[in-house]
């Protein structure tokens, strides 16, 4: 009965052959065995053929692929080929489980998951059917190795001794294998969750397909391995997949299933003339006022085109942007909610983060077979495509930060560690918030001076913004109006959720939240910048370059004269040009206008304005913030040594003090500046005092 079952199956599989997949088995059988050994089959077509025969394929997948390649073997070829170890994977299943959500009713059926490659061994070959040969009479002995441990026979057939035995590699039988590791992607992931991971076990033909970082579907046979050694044994299981099939995706946001009528609200919005408005309006709408910092989020997450030039050169499209400010300001909060927007993010905090942790970490563990190096993907890496916010980055280690640089302007990472070198992409925007370096911003101290962050890491941010806290009453009478209406509106909404005979009714709720709302829906914004990401590539029109160009020049003329500072460099007209392109996708617009140009110059004028000037004469100066001091101050420290220099010279013993400070006047600096000057001059160690009151350069 069971044969008569086996054979009508493998006929079933025959005939849906010759309806479905005639000319693929024909290319099959062109390329067999060197370049294909495999026939793909779409799920959805056996259903189309058999809907039973398509569900028993997901609960008894190993019987029935026997029968599908059983009917492969069987099929009539007009070549004379035979396909006697082809396989049949099939691919497409009608749905994907969530690796968290795998159980044990899912073992030994077919499924399949989606996620990244987090680690992947080298391909090895592995024995499956091994010949042993007798060292005392030379009979050969076969034994089909299963997974698990290597079985020996017990005994020669020839002369019943046992053994020794001698394994006979031309007379086995190899298969390529690799172990992959897939963890869930971090789009998925919502309030930090910590993502979870589960072995694919590849052979033959699609070994050697994935490499760590891309993103895969995997369709599989799920099965069991138990924990514990030998002598004991646990009653509690690991999973695995033995892999069917593994396809890597396009990394783009494709999951991200935007349906017609989302396309038609999108369109919609973009073509409402307060589109900018609302969108600022969308954005952590509990946090009062900072319209410019919130377009710029905004602008952010649309972020420029990326140029790729014939000649290989590779122009970045991703803007970073650092906000800077008193504590209390909300930075944190904007942050987290940018996070939820993005459709793919990673937030992480300067202070539990190590450059290892950002990057990537060279790791030894037993995955795959004895100890073996491999890279695992750091925050910048896992946000490849999407946002990293990095809060608290004046708290990192210096060394740590330095691992940012190159992510940041080549948007790759580069590592050398434990004999292994590879790039990884990173090509992400970095958010990051900071304090100035006392805790607060001191309004007589340049900003440069108070932003405690290496110059080569600030110069790469595109937008800087400074959010001072500072005592005003009509805006303190707002704010305070602002927060106490959030917290009452979340307060009614607790009362009706968690009380059991609430006095609230829905519609109060909604008046008073309608002022905290959202403008645009987070999930339909989320939507909005993936499909402006994917669709729009604006260009520049004439007025668009000309309004950019005049700017930046103008700018520039300021640093003609001998002594003046240099007000911007050419890394800000890289940003103006990003910033602007930006600008366009907001509207999904095809070109960048004029009005694109002068919006986004006036947030990059407000920025300077905040950081770029030097406090004392009034002029932008790009070294502020690039270099931490200004062309003023460096002229004045360097007209300090000078003068003490000279001096030492008079007196023997070193120049002293009140003779330096008497003669600052003929340089025109007031005393308190001069002291300050050579104090920090002494703690540089570019001047020593060899007896109290004396000072010598170095």
């Amino acid at each position: 009965m069971a044969q008569a079952e086996n054979t009508e199956l493998v006929d079933s599989f025959e005939q849906f052959y010759r309806s479905y997949y005639r000319d693929e088995i024909g290319a099959l059988a062109q390329r067999y065995p060197n370049e294909q050994r495999s026939l793909y089959v779409d799920w959805q077509d056996l259903y189309r053929y058999d809907p039973d025969l398509a569900d028993d394929y997901l609960s008894k997948p190993e019987q029935l692929r026997e029968y599908a390649e059983e009917a492969l073997r069987l099929y009539d070829l007009p070549v004379d080929v035979s396909l006697g170890q082809a396989h049949v994977r099939i691919r497409n299943l009608p749905e994907t489980t969530e690796i968290r959500e795998i159980r044990s009713r899912h073992v030994n059926k077919l499924v399949a998951v989606r996620g990244i490659v987090r680690k992947a061994t080298d391909v090895r070959p592995k024995i499956e059917e091994a010949a042993f040969e007798c060292q005392r009479c030379g009979t050969l002995t076969r034994v089909p190795q299963s997974s698990g441990n290597f079985q020996e026979p017990h005994e020669c057939q020839g002369c019943e001794r046992q053994g020794p035995f001698q394994i006979n590699f031309d007379q086995s039988e190899f298969v390529d294998a690799q172990k992959v590791r897939i963890q869930e992607s971090p789009e998925g992931l919502r309030g930090g969750e910590t993502p979870q991971a589960i072995d694919v076990h590849v052979e033959d033909d699609i070994t050697g397909e994935v490499t760590p970082g891309d993103h895969v579907a995997a369709t599989g046979v799920l099965n069991l391995e138990q924990q514990g050694n030998q002598q004991e044994k646990s009653p509690i299981f690991d999973v695995y997949m033995d892999g069917v099939s593994v396809t890597i995706e396009e990394e783009d946001f494709e999951d991200m299933n935007i349906t017609e009528e989302d396309k038609q609200a999108i369109v919609s919005l973009s073509n409402e003339p307060d589109i900018y408005e609302r969108m600022v309006g969308s954005i952590a709408p509990s946090i009062y006022g900072y319209e410019q910092e919130k377009l710029a989020m905004i602008l952010q997450l649309f972020s420029g085109v990326t140029k790729h030039l014939p000649d290989e050169t590779r122009i970045r499209g991703d803007l970073h942007m650092l906000l800077i400010g008193d504590p209390g300001t909300g930075k944190s909060q904007m942050l987290s909610y940018i996070q939820n927007i993005a459709p793919r993010s990673v937030y992480t905090s300067g202070k539990g983060s190590s450059s290892a942790g950002l990057t990537a970490a060279a790791v030894r563990d037993d995955f795959g077979d004895g100890q073996q190096w491999t890279l695992e993907a750091g925050a910048l890496v896992l946000a490849d495509k999407g946002v990293a916010a990095v809060d608290e980055l004046d708290k990192m280690a210096a060394d740590d930060r330095s691992a940012m640089h190159e992510a940041l302007e080549q948007q790759k990472i580069s590592v050398s560690k434990a004999g292994i070198n590879a790039t990884l992409k990173s090509r992400c925007s970095l958010l990051g918030a900071a304090n100035p370096k006392y805790g607060r911003f001191d309004q007589y101290e340049s900003i440069g001076e108070q932003i405690d962050l290496e110059p080569a890491l600030i110069s790469r941010f595109d937008l800087i913004f400074t959010v001072t806290d500072q005592p005003d009453e009509e805006e303190d009478r707002n704010l305070a109006e602002h927060i106490l209406t959030t917290n009452y509106a979340g307060e009614l909404n607790t009362q009706r959720t968690e009380m059991a005979s609430p006095d609230v009714t829905r519609d109060e709720v909604a008046e008073v939240t309608e002022e905290v709302d959202p403008e645009i829906e987070a999930e339909l914004l989320r939507k909005y910048v993936a499909y402006a990401k994917q669709n729009c590539h604006p260009r520049m029109t004439d007025a668009a370059r000309e309004a950019i160009r005049d700017f930046y020049v103008d700018l520039r003329a300021k640093g003609q004269d001998e002594d003046a500072p240099v007000p911007v460099t050419a890394r800000k007209l890289e940003a103006l040009v990003r910033l602007a392109e930006a600008s366009a996708r907001v509207r999904l617009s095809d070109t960048v206008e004029e009005s694109d140009a002068e919006r986004v110059i006036e947030i990059v004028r407000s920025c300077l304005q905040d950081i770029g000037v030097d406090p004392e004469t009034g002029q932008f100066d790009a070294d502020v913030v690039e270099t931490g001091t200004s062309k003023t101050q460096r002229d004045r420290i360097r007209n300090i040594k000078q003068l003490i220099g000279d001096i030492e010279e008079e007196y023997d013993e070193g120049a002293p003090i009140d003779v330096v400070l008497e003669r600052t006047d003929e340089i025109g600096m007031d005393h308190s500046k001069a002291e300050h000057e050579i104090e920090k001059l002494k703690q540089q160690g570019e001047v020593y005092e060899p007896q109290t009151d004396h000072l010598r350069t170095t």
